[in-house]
C-alpha cells in the first residue's frame, strides 16, 4: 500500500501546465538567441569588422569575438537585478519582461553596421536572457507541487538545450541560404511567447501568500542572502556556478569553431563545414537534454553534491578528451563529435542547481538568490573569455587553451563539500 502511494504523482492544474509550457518556451528561445552568436560569428564578423576600420583577419575574428562574447556575458552578469524585482513584484511579469528585452535585442543585432552596434545588443539581450533562467526556475519549483517540481526543473532545463538544437536548425536552413542577419531576426520570436506568458500565467500562490507581505518591510532581498543563515550558502553557490559557468560557456562557445576547423582540414566544402557545424551542436544539444532529464533523478537517488560532483567530473573528462586530444588526432572530426555527445550529457549539470538553489531559500528571496548565484559568475567568465581568446592567438591553436578550461570544473569539485545538502527535504516557505 505504501509504495503504490509513493508512486502516485500530484495531477497538474491547468494553470502549472500553462506556466510550465510559457516558461518552457521562454528558456528554449532564450537558448536559442544564446547559441546563435556562435552560429553566426565568423560571416557576422568578416563583414562587420571592415567596415569599422579592422581588417577581417582569423587573429582579429577570433579577438573580436571574445570581446564581444565578453560584453554578452557582462550583460548576463548586470541580469541579476531582476531577482530582486520578481521578489517585489512577481514572478511571471518580470518573467515575461526578460523576454521581451532578450528577444528585441537579439533582433535589433540584425540591424548592426559595424562591430560596435553587435556589441552592444549583445550587452543588452544578455541582461535579458540572464534573467529567464533564475525566474523561470523559481517559478517552476513554487508552482509545481513538492512531488514533482523536482522533475519539474530537470523539464524545464531541457528548453534551454532545445533552443541550442533550434538554433542549429536555423543555421543549418537558414543561415547558409540568407545569411546571418536573418538569423537574428529569427531571434525576434520570443515577443510572441513574452506577451502569452503575461497574459496567461498566473502567480504561485506561494508568492501570493509569503513574499509579497514580507517584501515590503526589512532588508533588501539582496542584502539578505548575504545575511545569517545564508551567507555561506550563497557564497558557496556562486562558487559553483561560476565553476559551471567559466568551463561551459569558455569550451561550448568554441565548439562550432573547432568543428568547422576539422571539417575543412577533412576536405570540406566551407558549406559542409557549416553543416557539420550545425549537425554537431544539434548531437551536443541532444546529450544536454538527456543529461538534464538523468539529473533530477540522480540528485534524488545520491543527493545534490554527489550528483553535481560527477557532473563535474564528467565535464571535466570531456573537456580534455575533447579538446586536449581528439581536435589534435589526424583524423579527429569524428573522435571530436563522439565526445561531444558526453560533453553534452555532462553539460546537463545546470539542471540540479535548478532544483537545488530554491530549496536552500525561502520564497521572499528565492528569486533574488537564483538571480545573484547564477549571474555573478557571467562576470568571472567574461574575463576567462577574453583571456582564453588571448591565448588561442598567443599560441596559435584552439584545443589546448580550450582544454584548460577543465580546471574550472576541479575547482568547483573543491567546493562542492561546503554546499549545503538539501535532499529530502521540502521546499521552505
Amino acid at each position: 500500500m505504501k509504495d503504490a502511494q509513493s508512486q502516485t504523482r500530484t495531477r497538474l492544474n491547468r494553470h502549472q501546465i500553462i506556466g510550465f509550457w510559457g516558461a518552457w518556451a521562454g528558456w528554449t528561445l532564450d537558448g536559442m538567441d544564446s547559441v546563435i552568436y556562435a552560429l553566426v560569428l565568423n560571416p557576422a564578423l568578416t563583414e562587420l569588422l571592415p567596415r569599422s576600420g579592422i581588417e577581417a583577419s582569423p587573429a582579429n575574428v577570433g579577438w573580436a569575438g571574445s570581446i564581444l562574447f565578453a560584453l554578452f556575458l557582462i550583460g548576463w552578469g548586470l541580469s541579476l537585478v531582476w531577482g530582486p524585482i520578481a521578489d517585489r513584484f512577481g514572478r511571471s511579469r518580470v518573467l515575461a519582461c526578460t523576454i521581451f528585452v532578450y528577444a528585441i535585442f537579439t533582433g535589433f543585432a540584425a540591424l548592426s553596421q559595424n562591430v560596435w552596434q553587435l556589441g552592444l545588443f549583445r550587452l543588452l539581450a544578455g541582461i535579458g536572457i540572464g534573467g529567464e533562467w533564475a525566474l523561470a526556475g523559481t517559478y517552476v519549483a513554487e508552482a509545481w507541487p513538492e512531488d514533482r517540481r523536482k522533475m519539474g526543473a530537470g523539464y524545464l532545463q531541457t528548453g534551454y538545450y532545445a533552443g541550442f538544437f533550434l538554433a542549429s536548425a536555423l543555421n543549418y536552413t537558414v543561415a547558409t541560404h540568407y545569411g546571418w542577419r536573418v538569423m537574428f531576426w529569427c531571434g525576434l520570436a520570443p515577443v510572441v511567447v513574452a506577451f502569452l506568458v503575461l497574459m496567461r500565467v498566473k502567480e504561485p500562490q506561494r508568492w501570493h501568500g509569503v513574499a509579497k507581505e514580507k517584501a515590503v518591510r526589512g532588508p533588501s532581498p539582496l542584502r539578505r542572502i548575504f545575511m545569517a543563515p545564508y551567507t555561506r550558502r550563497t557564497l558557496v553557490n556562486t562558487t559553483l556556478l561560476a565553476a559551471a559557468i567559466c568551463g561551459l560557456w569558455a569550451g561550448a562557445v568554441y565548439v562550432p569553431t573547432a568543428i568547422a576547423f576539422l571539417a575543412k582540414q577533412a576536405g570540406m566544402t566551407p558549406q559542409q563545414a557549416v553543416e557539420t557545424s550545425s549537425m554537431g551542436m544539434g548531437l551536443l544539444s541532444l546529450g544536454t537534454i538527456l543529461g538534464c532529464l538523468a539529473a533530477p533523478l540522480l540528485a534524488e537517488r545520491i543527493g545534490r553534491r554527489r550528483a553535481l560532483a560527477s557532473y563535474f567530473l564528467g565535464m571535466a573528462v570531456c573537456i580534455l578528451l575533447g579538446f586536449g586530444w581528439a581536435f589534435y588526432l589526424p583524423h579527429g572530426l569524428r573522435p571530436f563529435i563522439t565526445v561531444l555527445m558526453f560533453l553534452g550529457f555532462f553539460g546537463g549539470n545546470f539542471a540540479i542547481f535548478s532544483l537545488w538553489l530554491p530549496e536552500q531559500y525561502p520564497t521572499s528571496v528565492r528569486a533574488t538568490a537564483f538571480a545573484f548565484t547564477t549571474s555573478f559568475g557571467r562576470f568571472l567568465a567574461a574575463g576567462i573569455n577574453l583571456g582564453l581568446g588571448a591565448l588561442v592567438g598567443r599560441m596559435g591553436t584552439l584545443g589546448k587553451p580550450v582544454a584548460l578550461t577543465a580546471i574550472a570544473f576541479g575547482i568547483g569539485l573543491l567546493a562542492i563539500p561546503f554546499a549545503m545538502e538539501t535532499k529530502g527535504e521540502t521546499l521552505p516557505d
